[in-house]
């Protein structure tokens, strides 16, 4: 079972037809924790992809986690499953998956961190702290929900919402330790130069600060 305590950098990431040269290259730039989040496409070709991505992400010892659905996540072999507030409950990922298995839990509220808590979630997200297109008509819930929740969990709590290179560092020294990436790495066109300085500069600011176990 990995360790997520551990592991700073999560990509999410839907379908793409360079999938093959892209993701190699973000987990050579630093990510470290994968996953297929993938809204609008059927499950045969989701699958398709998962297929073609677990063995990349084992050959980099980097957790794959499907979004929303367990059995897919089942099928496919991968590490866990991420759901949100509206999908599969976290105690039906765990009966399908298993133990061991990741399951990480979407929180966007206070009231819903609340609940999560007594949850069997292996980490959690919060957020996103800013409105973005990849939640689509939701509200950015502010850096201080996810530096609170963190606060209160023993879990780890990765947070998303527009992280990037400029502005991680300033997420770090807000109390911040665990990071959703999507569009500064899906969206740039030199990927692996792009997640490396993500990378970088969220180790320089981790190694300036107190790195809690979660």
């Amino acid at each position: 079972m990995f360790d997520l305590a551990t592991r700073r950098l999560y990509l999410c990431v839907g379908v793409r037809d360079d999938m093959a040269s892209f993701l190699p290259a973000v987990l050579r730039g630093g990510v470290d924790v994968v996953q297929l989040r993938e809204k609008v496409l059927p499950a045969p070709t989701q699958l398709l992809q998962a297929r073609l991505m677990l063995p990349i992400c084992r050959a980099f010892n980097v957790p794959f986690i499907m979004n929303d659905a367990p059995e897919l996540a089942l099928a496919v072999g991968a590490d866990g499953v991420h759901v949100g507030q509206d999908d599969v409950s976290v105690e039906r990922c765990r009966e399908l998956l298993g133990p061991s298995a990741l399951v990480g839990l979407s929180t966007h509220s206070v009231e819903e961190f609340d609940g999560a808590l007594s949850q069997d979630a292996t980490y959690f997200s919060a957020g996103p702290i800013v409105p973005t297109p990849t939640k689509v008509g939701r509200a950015g819930t502010g850096v201080d929900y996810a530096t609170s929740s963190q606060a209160r969990s023993t879990r780890p709590v990765f947070v998303t919402g527009g992280v990037n290179a400029s502005n991680v560092a300033s997420l770090v020294t807000a109390g911040l330790r665990h990071f959703v990436v999507v569009r500064a790495l899906t969206e740039s066109n030199s990927p692996e130069r792009e997640a490396r300085q993500l990378r970088q500069a969220l180790d320089e600011a981790l190694s300036t600060v107190s790195v809690e176990p979660t």
